[in-house]
């Protein structure tokens, strides 16, 4: 079924899913949503399985116009948000018509939002999942971002006869201020006390070198104690590496899957989600936590994914 003619593709939007898992050994990095609760949240808005693919809109929003009826639901950084020129809300259940036009402004906080259609969206799935990793040409809609006159597919389904909305206190709010929870990286006794020291009570700006690969950051150099190059060993999202220029890189979804510079620290997975939706000169803060603490953090955002559909209220 036939459910979007893009009219105008938007800064960077993409088809992604939870990503694609057991082909790191392949140099096949994991990609899928930089913020998974948001993409999670948009598809329990519609009924959707917690990992079907939607579309992922990056600082500048897309002009679709519906070829089928349907529903959505649009999640994620704040963006004004129109359907026929008519504001609508995010965070809930939206009813669509063929012939309708939406539309989005620049976002307004966060830097990335997200649009699930009820039935998920319908592209091939490789290597078991439909997320584009553009540098690999594979993924999504032939292995790149929309395009003006692209069409975007989903599957014939029922529409619900409930419609629903996030309870406001689950909606993250963003600002241009983010704190990271990290834990101790597997080279963090390449650097010196003071280099530790430096890395964990210093606020780092977000440069415009900041992508779905990674995010090179500005601030106080972060000392290291001798060399600043290792046998380059696995990257994982979350991973802060710092090269010989004592800056840190935050390695996200789409980076590659080894890297040779030392590691000072790992950014917990529910704090990868919500580092995606930081921009250039956004500010980032890094936190240590405790093993332990990292753990009970990860169930409790699996937790929370797991129960966000029991979480819901019915809207009008």
């Amino acid at each position: 079924m036939k459910v979007f003619q893009v009219l105008r593709p938007g800064f960077l939007t993409t088809v992604q899913d939870f990503g694609r898992y057991s082909y790191l050994r392949y140099g096949v990095p994991i990609s899928g949503a930089m913020d998974t609760f948001s993409l999670a949240a948009a598809n329990f808005l519609i009924e959707n399985n917690l990992k079907d693919a939607g579309l992922e809109i990056t600082l500048i929003g897309p002009e679709l116009q519906v070829l089928a009826n349907t529903q959505i639901a649009i999640t994620g950084g704040t963006v004004s948000l129109k359907i026929n020129g008519q504001n609508f809300p995010m965070w809930q259940t939206l009813n669509i018509e063929k012939g309708d036009i939406i539309s989005f402004g620049r976002m307004e906080s966060g830097c990335r939002a997200y649009l699930a259609i009820r039935g998920g969206i319908k592209t091939p799935m490789v290597l078991g999942s439909k997320s584009t990793y553009v540098r690999g040409g594979f993924g999504g809609i032939k292995g790149r971002q929309l395009k003006t006159g692209d069409t975007i597919e989903g599957f014939s389904v029922s529409s619900l006869k409930v419609k629903f909305k996030m309870p406001q206190e689950l909606v993250p709010q963003f600002t241009n201020h983010f704190v990271a929870h990290v834990v101790s990286g597997p080279q963090t006794a390449m650097f010196t006390e003071n280099g530790i020291s430096t890395f964990l009570s210093s606020q780092y700006k977000v440069t415009l070198e900041a992508d779905r690969m990674g995010y090179r950051l500005e601030g106080p150099v972060i000392e290291h104690k001798a060399k600043a190059d290792i046998v380059s060993d696995a990257l994982l999202p979350g991973a802060i590496q710092v090269p010989k220029n004592g800056k840190p890189i935050i390695i996200m979804r789409d980076a590659q899957t080894t890297g040779g510079y030392p590691k000072i620290a790992v950014t917990i997975t529910p704090d990868v989600s919500v580092l995606g939706q930081a921009k250039p000169n956004d500010i980032v803060e890094f936190f240590k936590i405790p093993l332990k603490r990292a753990h009970e953090k990860l169930c409790e955002y699996y937790k929370l994914l797991n129960n966000l559909s029991e979480m819901l209220v019915r809207s009008k």
